[in-house]
């Protein structure tokens, strides 16, 4: 199954048929949102909204940890994850999709792992993931491939042929948050590799790594990062330009789940290899 993270601006998928709405519960809390469940071009998906109804979760504080475990709970097994972003590479312009293959993670104090070894949560799974957590292991997952290169080449080939400008590949830098990033910032960041900016892409992709899914990242630039953009940075235009962006976010899903195969040729599923100590 499919699941679908939405962001800032992406609150519900009006294409979706709804089956239910869930409240899950899981061992590391409350999820920012329930879950809905649909059916999207007869594929069953699941939806959650990383910042809740309302847009009540400040990036630094979204539960991250129980949005994935829900998500998997569900029997999801790929998260496409949608996210607004500010451009750093100047070749990137408002509006501009993005699928990142890379991150630069500069947050301090989130929770961003499941394996604490011995200070490891019990599970009632039964699975690999619950056999490292209810073992008490220490987990090391390899990063050299954080986003799923099936799912990434799965997405070019759907904005391609949907004729969307976007760009192959590119770097997302996480920042705490929840202020904007100074001029300052901006500029150590754009020299470290930098393609885009955001709050919210760590640890959601690690964790659901760690959970053996596969995760992809589509990002819109929303606005240029502080210090390249001239003006004063505010909320409202990220949110103004996801609301323009909705009509063809709702037609790369409806293209991107009819064409997602059934079987996995990407080894995601097999993270947890040689990963434990």
């Amino acid at each position: 199954m499919i699941g679908i993270i939405g962001g800032s601006g992406l609150y519900e998928i009006e294409s979706l048929k709804v089956v239910d709405r869930l409240s899950i519960d899981t061992p590391f809390g409350e999820p920012s949102s329930e879950v809905v469940v649909g059916e999207l071009n007869g594929r069953r998906v699941c939806f959650l909204s990383r910042h809740g109804k309302g847009h009540v979760y400040p990036p630094h504080l979204v539960p991250y940890r129980a949005n994935l475990w829900a998500l998997r709970k569900l029997g999801v097994s790929r998260v496409l994850a949608f996210s607004a972003v500010g451009a750093i590479n100047r070749r990137f312009e408002p509006g501009d999709f993005v699928i990142v293959d890379d991150l630069l993670d500069f947050t301090k104090g989130r929770e961003s792992t499941y394996y604490e070894g011995k200070f490891s949560l019990k599970v009632e799974d039964k699975d690999r993931v619950g056999e490292l957590l209810n073992s008490n292991k220490v987990v090391h997952i390899d990063s050299s491939q954080l986003y799923c290169p099936q799912m990434r080449s799965l997405l070019a080939e759907v904005l391609e042929d949907l004729k969307l400008t976007y760009h192959p590949s590119g770097v997302y830098a996480c920042t705490e948050g929840p202020r904007f990033e100074t001029p300052a910032e901006i500029r150590a960041i754009e020299r470290l590799g930098g393609d885009v900016v955001g709050m919210t892409g760590y640890p959601e992709v690690v964790l659901a790594r760690e959970l053996t899914m596969c995760y992809a990242s589509l990002c819109v630039v929303s606005n240029p990062a502080a210090g390249i953009a001239r003006y004063r940075l505010t909320s409202e235009e990220v949110i103004s330009l996801m609301k323009k962006k909705e009509e063809e976010i709702r037609a790369i899903l409806v293209e991107f789940i009819r064409r997602v195969p059934q079987e996995k040729t990407c080894g995601c599923d097999r993270i947890l290899d040689g990963a434990q100590v």
